[in-house]
């Protein structure tokens, strides 16, 4: 099993505390990993747009959240 499997049965599980650390987990995971993409899309000149649609997100929301990341890489 992959570690994110793994977190998933441990987050629907019958141990609340399993459950909410593997929850936090997969949060942080998810965040990474999105973070990571829309870093790629927008290296890939992808407009803000276009990743909100992609998100199902506000334009103004994807932005706001990832706009000082992309300036720091810029």
């Amino acid at each position: 099993m992959t570690d994110a499997t793994e977190l998933a049965k441990a987050a629907s599980g019958p141990d609340v505390r399993a459950g909410l650390r593997a929850a936090l987990a997969l949060r942080r995971l998810a965040e990474t990993l999105e973070a990571l993409q829309v870093a790629n899309a927008r290296r890939q000149g992808w407009s803000w747009q276009e990743i909100a649609e992609a998100l199902e997100v506000s334009k103004q929301a994807v932005h706001k959240k990832y706009a000082g990341q992309a300036a720091e890489e810029g």
